[in-house]
């Protein structure tokens, strides 16, 4: 063995000893299985084992998964459900008509299930809600995955309640509900959108929630109510035979709600946020919540300038089926026939996006940042992490300001993390004198664009003004908790871990792009580089903040974090998912090294 080899295989082992862990250890496993592999194989050539081994495994497998299926559909209902409505599987056909700029349509299967508000448990081992004593259906509704995040100790009803009443509405308009969305099958769903049919104490149709969802894990929900003077949609335009007869069916069975509102939420990137939707919807459970009549909506897209761009329908492609009145063998041939629908809606959409941009020559338009009125997407790790320290860093500058502040703090993208109220020790004193501000950001994002920042003042006005990361209710009272008398922290700490993180993020630090897009494909933006920031950097207040009041844990946390977003900065074009990239291919390499 030669000498580099000798001094490679000795850096790799310390290099596990030092900073090793399971995925290593699962690394070098796999690459001592593929190098010794063959010979392992060729001890077995010659005798039955191998056949045996992969016969026994193949039988084990196949009884296991029949047995699986067996048992999960045949668990009852271990409550009981004397409401209006049922749970209820909806096979479905979606259509998309475009008709400007240029023409372009598509249908595919689409599969709803529908459940009452108020209903939990599970329905003949095909439905479930809340995870009735762990039980879980073959299609499960979670009630974390609706309306505001989180929050699913609620229950569909609880979180309703309070969407309802954020809009100013009170719940008790609305004492029966029905829920049709795309539910999870083994944990995995994609769901575009959501119907949520609000019903008076007549059990008549009175208004629907649209809860929308982006590709870019954004969300927006509309709330429609009957109106008689609301001008009809415009002409749908669809040639399927089975769609026609479900609407000629429905109409003569229940009065649609029809409504048109403004567009402000960004779903296609072939779509500029500007227009107006359209939607025209039936009564499924009509009449009473107690029939089972055919999913009908249509929704509209019209231009900014009058023009009808799109017409989408979803629409019951056969009867609705109760799962509770399903033998085994009709639950083995639905989920046969439906299993992998769930599966391929984002396949098929990015699919038909393909085509729009590379055969029909659709510009792109640029995805923006959510407004007020939407929800963020979900923060990522880094986001996550960042954001409780956040709000403890706004909580300490409200507590410590010398004016009469309430700030409202209304955080994005964190599960189950609700708005607080902060009150400065002169409000706390005398309310009435105090100046109250929402501050709500729009999009984590800003956790991880906040750090970047030396000065607090200038970080907040650049994500305001220039980035629209962040709302505020009076930006006049911006500068009473932001503006610092005293001069930038100095880098005082007792402990060389510390003092060697917080080195590096002060040399490494740099204010952040602009999040700055053309609006469509077809233009470029305003600059074409990023001008160069010549200030020296001390440490920001938060970095002092961090240091000087949170305890070890959040330290560190703080300092992997930041420095981590700083250096995915420099070699990974600022993302993070690149950077542990970047890493496990030098662990790779490191592994081969030593196995080689």
């Amino acid at each position: 063995m030669s000498m580099p080899v000798t001094v490679l295989r000795t850096a790799a082992l310390c290099y596990y000893l030092i900073f090793g862990g399971t995925g290593d250890a699962i690394i070098i496993t796999a690459l001592i299985l593929w190098r010794r592999g063959p010979l392992i194989l060729r001890s077995l050539e010659g005798t039955r084992l191998e056949a045996i081994v992969w016969n026994l495994a193949i039988g084990a497998g196949t009884l296991a998964s029949l047995r699986y299926v067996w048992r999960r559909s045949r668990k009852a209902d271990p409550s009981t459900w004397d409401g209006p409505g049922r749970p209820l599987l909806f096979p479905c056909q979606t259509t998309h008509t475009r008709l400007f700029p240029k023409k372009h349509s598509f249908s595919y299967s689409y599969l709803l299930v529908g459940i009452p508000v108020d209903w939990k448990g599970v329905a003949g081992g095909m439905i479930s809600n809340d995870a009735h004593h762990g039980v879980k259906g073959w299609y499960n509704i979670d009630p974390a995955d609706y309306l505001a995040r989180g929050d699913g100790q609620l229950g569909l009803r609880g979180k309703l309640d309070a969407y309802l009443e954020s809009q100013g509405v009170d719940s008790s308009r609305y004492p029966f509900a029905y829920l049709a969305t795309a539910a999870r099958f083994l944990g995995y769903h994609f769901n575009p959108v959501s119907f949520w049919y609000l019903y008076s104490a007549q059990k008549s149709l009175a208004a629907i929630i649209l809860e929308v969802n982006n590709t870019f894990d954004e969300r927006r929900m509309y709330y429609l109510t009957i109106d008689d003077d609301t001008t009809e949609s415009i002409q749908r335009l669809d040639n399927d035979g089975s769609a026609d007869n479900t609407q000629a069916r429905q109409a003569e069975q229940s009065k649609p709600l029809r409504q048109t509102w403004p567009k402000d939420f960004h779903v296609s990137p072939f779509n500029s946020r500007k227009g107006a939707y359209s939607l025209t919807a039936y009564d499924p459970l009509f009449p009473n919540m107690e029939g089972r009549c055919p999913i009908n909506s249509t929704i509209n897209l019209i231009s900014s300038k009058g023009h009808a761009k799109l017409v989408a329908r979803i629409f019951s492609d056969g009867d609705a089926i109760d799962p509770v009145e399903m033998t085994l063998l009709q639950k083995f041939k639905f989920l046969a026939s439906w299993w992998w629908v769930g599966f391929v809606t984002f396949p098929r959409i990015v699919k038909e996006a393909g085509l729009l941009f590379f055969k029909r020559k659709l510009h792109v338009w640029y995805r923006p940042e959510p407004l007020k009125s939407s929800i963020g997407r979900q923060a990522d790790k880094t986001e996550t992490l960042l954001e409780p320290l956040f709000r403890k860093y706004l909580k300490h500058l409200v507590e410590q300001s010398p004016e009469p502040l309430i700030v409202q703090y209304i955080p994005s993208g964190i599960a189950g993390a609700s708005a607080v109220t902060m009150m400065s020790s002169p409000a706390q004193k005398d309310p009435g004198l105090a100046k109250e501000m929402e501050f709500k950001v729009l999009t984590p994002a800003f956790y991880s664009r906040f750090v970047f920042y030396a000065h607090d003042l200038e970080a907040i006005f650049c994500e305001l003004s220039e980035n629209n990361t962040i709302c505020v209710s009076k930006r006049e009272l911006l500068p009473r908790l932001f503006v610092k008398k005293q001069p930038p922290p100095l880098l005082q700490t007792a402990s060389y871990t510390d003092y060697g993180y917080f080195s590096a993020i002060k040399n490494l630090r740099q204010r952040p792009e602009r999040i700055e897009r053309p609006l469509t494909s077809s233009q470029t933006g305003t600059t074409t580089h990023s001008q160069q920031d010549i200030r020296g950097f001390r440490l920001s207040s938060m970095d002092g903040y961090v240091l000087s009041h949170e305890d070890g844990k959040a330290k560190q946390v703080y300092r992997e974090s930041v420095l981590r977003l700083f250096v995915a900065e420099k070699v990974a074009m600022g993302s993070v998912d690149i950077l542990q990239l970047e890493h496990w291919i030098l662990r790779l390499l490191v592994a081969w090294v030593a196995v080689s």
